[in-house]
């Protein structure tokens, strides 16, 4: 029998105003296992009360120093039921259980990270040009966040979000996929456990016109950080706009995997095996455009086939599986119309193209891991995010020729070189537009390092100490130490 789950706010477990739940359904089985609460502006609007309350309450009083213990602890805690947290989230998106559970080992360590630099956020006294002022700035938290995150890694792209969100004083509104939003629930009971005060983590579930668009808009709602795809991203950027909100977005990505004749080629291959057929493909920042140097091309495609043929598909509980289901029905449609798409635009398929199902493959929402080749970076299966296990390969002549064809897109979240020169890897990490470069590795990411899109990939950065400066407010605080009575009529410059 599927599990009832409630709304979290304020530190209460409390049923969605509107009576009604939803089902989630497990992408390996199609089966329903866990029933949302679905939340309406209602709702929206008890968390927002909690938040603010929370703002004005002993969250607001606290140390800097007492904020980062909590942080501390939940990242403990978050370490100490990794097992659990692994196991909701994989049930949820399908992703595989090894995979998930390093990523939940690895997102304490943003709450340790975080937790203390909580009291290492200075202002600064700022030497002036007017004689008998004194003059300091100071960081203030901007007030409630609400963090909207997709599908592929919801608790991960939380911690991105949360730990440096709480780090600088802020609370938090939590609204997760309605795909996968219970390991959010699982994790709301860490808050408890780990003491923090009512109000300063809440979440709600639900659909994006009943939650997601009244949370953006709301009043009491200054700072949204949002995860998804570039539609999505730019309603909300509206919304938000229009309300002269500070927002953030990480978006989808097309990301150029560039492989120059010099490489290690077999180090490359892996490379690029990670970069598009981990998680499926489904990752923002997967390497789905694979620039190959013309004299390597037919080599290193022999290379990923051979490679890519021995993956083995199936149940993601399972160990030794290697490649998971598409996490919803309609992604896993979406990506097999694309599939079709390049055939007809004329690319060439070598390896998977179809989809898997039958016995081992429970509701069919499987892809084989896919590769094309032939492929031109006019076609929409070089322009457009498939979000899923397809590469398309593409030949370049040399290093302004890959330059041209890796900017040559809309999109600016991340990109790859391998290559042995010092000099290349330099020259390219310079000019392709990208908010990451990674030489000789791939999705490669950490709390230290800031992350983030250039372009139609989005805008602010997650990660490092950058990412706590996106949720504060700067003050420049002037004290006069004249105590001469100047003219009140003439203003001195």
């Amino acid at each position: 029998m599927a599990q009832r789950y409630q709304l979290f706010i304020n530190n209460e477990w409390v049923d969605p105003l509107s009576g009604q739940w939803f089902d989630s359904l497990d992408p390996f089985s199609g089966e329903a296992w866990a029933e949302v609460p679905r939340a309406n502006k209602a709702d929206v609007d008890r968390a927002v009360e909690a938040a603010s309350a929370a703002m004005e309450g002993p969250w607001g009083k606290m140390s800097a120093t007492d904020r980062g213990l909590l942080l501390h602890k939940l990242g403990s805690l978050i370490e100490k039921h990794a097992d659990t947290l692994t196991l909701a989230e994989s049930r949820d998106n399908g992703k595989l259980k090894s995979e998930v559970g390093g990523q939940v080992r690895y997102m304490a360590k943003y709450f340790y990270y975080y937790g203390g630099l909580a009291d290492k956020i200075q202002g600064a006294v700022i030497p002036m040009d007017k004689p008998k002022v004194f003059n300091y700035t100071r960081y203030e938290p901007i007030g409630v966040v609400a963090t909207i995150t997709p599908w592929n890694s919801s608790l991960l792209l939380t911690a991105w979000k949360v730990a440096p969100a709480l780090c600088a004083g802020n609370t938090i509104i939590a609204k997760p996929s309605e795909h996968t939003s219970v390991s959010m629930f699982e994790l709301a009971k860490l808050f408890v456990e780990a003491g923090f005060p009512p109000g300063v983590f809440n979440v709600i579930t639900g659909f994006g016109a009943e939650v997601g668009e009244p949370l953006v808009t709301h009043p009491k709602v200054p700072r949204i950080a949002f995860t998804g795809g570039d539609e999505g991203g730019r309603k909300v950027n509206v919304l938000g706009a229009q309300h002269f909100k500070r927002v953030s977005l990480e978006l989808g990505g097309k990301s150029p995997h560039i492989i120059f004749d010099d490489a290690d080629l077999t180090r490359a291959a892996n490379g690029v095996i990670t970069g598009i057929f981990s998680a499926g493909g489904q990752t923002c920042m997967a390497g789905s455009r694979l620039l190959l140097q013309e004299g390597i091309h037919d080599e290193f495609v022999e290379r990923l086939v051979a490679i890519a043929s021995k993956a083995k598909l199936g149940d993601p509980t399972l160990p030794d599986v290697q490649v998971g289901p598409v996490a919803t029905r309609p992604q896993f449609e979406k990506v097999m119309e694309y599939i079709g798409i390049a055939k007809n635009e004329g690319a060439r398929c070598v390896f998977g193209g179809n989809a898997r199902t039958g016995e081992g493959f429970g509701a069919g929402q499987f892809v084989e891991p896919t590769i094309f080749v032939d492929v031109s970076n006019d076609m929409r299966i070089a322009q457009e995010e498939v979000f899923g296990p397809v590469l398309s390969v593409i030949k370049f002549k040399d290093e302004e020729d890959a330059i041209r064809i890796a900017n040559d897109i809309r999109f600016g979240l991340a990109s790859g070189v391998w290559t042995t020169s010092l000099h290349r890897a330099m020259l390219m990490s310079s000019r392709i537009k990208a908010g990451t470069v990674w030489i000789n590795n791939y999705r490669s990411t950490s709390f230290t390092t800031p992350f983030g899109g250039y372009k139609d990939s989005g805008m602010g950065r997650e990660g490092g100490i950058e990412a706590v400066k996106e949720y504060l407010e700067t003050k420049s605080v002037w004290i006069s130490t004249d105590l001469d009575m100047p003219d009140p009529f003439i203003r001195k410059y």
